[in-house]
């Protein structure tokens, strides 16, 4: 094995346990950590098979995680559900969720090509693409549905960001208040954002991009294709600024999705998720930096949220 970086290696009884799902003749020669996840070490392995060429795998493993047995389950019976959907998801290769066999509890799966991106260049491009992934991933109808949604977010847990216009917050507060509007359920990804969607961004000049995978399936639900809606348009608010949330909304309706009739329903579910990322956007903004947008910081981010969360409520009035 080419790489032993104590950063990236493998604990003995995983790799032993990886081991024992390969092909017959297979070996792993080369481990290396990919970056940008939050909850769990995730790795890829480069496996070299009988014939002198290789192929990739992802192991995911949770470690000090309090409900790993629970999210692992999810994502293996979301990949399993997902493949032959033509949603571009990873392949479930194996899942130990109670860690019987590894150190701690672990997926393996198949690896998919492309990459996250998350400049400001080329987004004209993606938002449409990133909408009409959506719409398939909500045109699922599973024979077994997952689990109802949940929202932690609560109006007593909300963070109001550091010079925000308090009127503004409390009046938001208010909104969530109130109870859950009726909805149609659908299958959601539940953490559907730029950082779980990968594309093939060719070279200027060439053909369009591409989406080439949707990862980290381990939050699916059922519930309102709102809300899923809503997180992207989070995301994309703070990360490229907050007229690129309001716009998100737009481009799934563009791309053939339904959302919630009511204006006022369709606003109760963006004020929610823009109020859940006030109590996170430290853990929320870290990864985008270390994938180069440094100049996003906590407090950039946070004016970010204030002003997208001041656009809804003028949305709103």
């Amino acid at each position: 094995m080419t790489n032993h970086d104590d950063a990236v290696a493998v604990r003995p009884l995983t790799l032993a346990w990886v081991s024992r799902h390969l092909e017959v003749g297979e070996r792993i020669v080369r481990i290396e950590a990919l970056h940008g996840g939050i909850t769990a070490e995730m790795r890829r392995l480069t496996i070299g098979t009988r014939d002198g060429d290789t192929r990739d795998l992802v192991l995911r493993t949770f470690v000090n995680m309090q409900h790993a047995e629970d999210w692992l389950n999810r994502e293996a019976g979301a990949l399993t559900l997902l493949a032959g959907t033509g949603v571009p998801a990873p392949g479930l290769v194996a899942v130990d969720p109670t860690a019987a066999h590894c150190e701690y509890p672990s997926l393996l799966m198949t690896h998919l090509g492309g990459r996250t991106v998350f400049d400001d260049e080329g987004l004209e491009t993606r938002v449409p693409l990133l909408a009409r992934q959506l719409v398939a991933i909500h045109a699922l109808r599973p024979v077994e549905r997952p689990r109802e949604y949940v929202a932690l977010t609560t109006a007593d847990t909300v963070v109001t960001p550091k010079g925000a216009d308090a009127a503004v917050w409390a009046a938001a507060i208010d909104v969530i208040r109130k109870p859950a509007p009726p909805y149609e359920g659908r299958f959601l990804h539940r953490d559907f954002q730029p950082g779980n969607v990968l594309f093939d961004v060719p070279p200027p000049g060439s053909a369009d991009a591409r989406v080439t995978g949707v990862v980290d399936w381990a939050a699916t639900s059922w519930g309102p294709a709102d809300l899923d809606v809503a997180h992207c348009s989070t995301n994309l608010a703070l990360l490229h600024g907050p007229a690129w949330g309001l716009r998100f909304a737009e481009a799934y309706e563009e791309a053939g999705g339904v959302l919630a009739a009511a204006a006022s329903e369709r606003l109760y579910w963006r004020v929610r998720d823009g109020l859940a990322s006030s109590e996170e956007v430290q853990l929320v903004a870290q990864p985008w930096r270390e994938a180069g947008r440094t100049e996003l910081t906590t407090r950039a981010v946070e004016e970010r949220l204030d002003a997208y969360v001041t656009a809804l409520m003028d949305a709103l009035g």
